[in-house]
């Protein structure tokens, strides 16, 4: 699908991802960027701001609404499914979670066929995984659900229905999707609801207030730290490709662990502090491996998407936002 002139509508709009995607696709030509969002979870700041383009509609509305989401996809070409409850807000309620995550896709993805919707971009997660056990994790490992905790484990089935959902839609009525599942997903603009991108801002905003980061455990687990324009981007690839009916892993195939973010973090603040070690027993986590192995190859071979935002550079720009965000 050509972006240059199209029509497009971001469920859940005014989110991280979202405002990083409308970017892109307004640099890339987009004709008009619907921002779909009940800001629940997303900023009305984010939202006004990027409505400055006349290019962009900012439009308040719900994905449980079937109504609001018909009137807003009039004319629309293609369609970026972001909106969802992550595993932090999840666990914190579980049933608006999962209405959210599978009532909401299935109305999103009805109204498209009512709509006449060409294509469907799902923002799906490595979370399908669960907490896999092996040295490579690519499109073809399975759900390991036994052992990770029942926030994740809803999640991520959650995001399985969500991937259903799309292949029953394509089979039936002929939409296009693909499905983008994103490693941990963080940068400027970075929210406080990611279970693991939380540990960089948490533990910058701790050294900016002159205390130590404090991190469970040994500080040996582990996650694969996409900034959110490398995902942006992968976004709009899978709109303009030909592909269809895909899934697709997201990631850097990197695996840094939670003490070397502190270093990381401790060394570009150029302080001295060091880490505290702490356990909680009721801290929602979604591994505690020290590898995980995410292979984004597929993604390279069909959409011709890799990750180009290294880890120091992208903290870097996470702190130059905040600091721009406090002053």
């Amino acid at each position: 699908m050509r972006i240059d002139g199209g029509r497009f509508l971001l469920t859940g709009g005014a989110s991280l991802i979202g405002s990083h995607l409308a970017e892109q696709l307004l640099a890339a030509g987009a004709g008009e960027v619907v921002l779909f969002d009940n800001y629940s979870l997303g900023s009305p700041e984010v939202a006004a701001s990027l409505a400055r383009d006349r290019r962009v509609r900012a439009l308040r509305g719900d994905i449980l609404r079937p109504d609001q989401l018909h009137d807003a996809l009039d004319g629309v070409d293609g369609v970026f499914a972001l909106a969802a409850f992550l595993t932090l807000p999840l666990s914190r309620d579980p049933g608006l979670g999962l209405d959210v995550n599978v009532r909401g896709m299935h109305t999103v993805l009805e109204a498209c066929r009512y709509r006449g919707v060409k294509k469907l971009v799902f923002s799906s997660s490595v979370a399908v995984f669960g907490d896999p056990d092996e040295a490579g994790v690519d499109e073809r490992s399975p759900l390991r659900w036994h052992g990770v905790q029942p926030a994740l484990a809803l999640y991520a089935a959650s995001k399985v229905i969500g991937e259903g959902l799309c292949r029953l839609y394509g089979e039936r009525h002929g939409i296009g999707w693909i499905a983008l599942r994103y490693a941990t997903v963080y940068g400027e603009r970075q929210h406080h609801r990611g279970v693991n991108a939380l540990h960089i801002i948490e533990s910058y905003e701790r050294i900016r207030a002159g205390l130590p980061p404090v991190l469970p455990d040994d500080g040996s687990e582990a996650h694969d730290y996409i900034h959110v324009a490398d995902v942006a981007r992968a976004n709009v690839m899978a709109m303009a490709s030909e592909v269809s009916g895909e899934s697709f892993v997201i990631a850097t195939g990197v695996d840094t662990s939670l003490n070397a973010i502190a270093d990381l973090l401790l060394r570009l603040t150029h302080s001295d502090l060091r880490p505290e070690y702490r356990q909680d027993a009721g801290k929602v986590s979604t591994t505690t491996r020290p590898q995980l192995g995410f292979s984004a190859a597929k993604a390279k071979r069909l959409l011709g998407w890799e990750a180009q935002i290294g880890l120091e550079d992208g903290i870097a720009r996470l702190i130059a936002w905040a600091d721009a965000a406090r002053a």
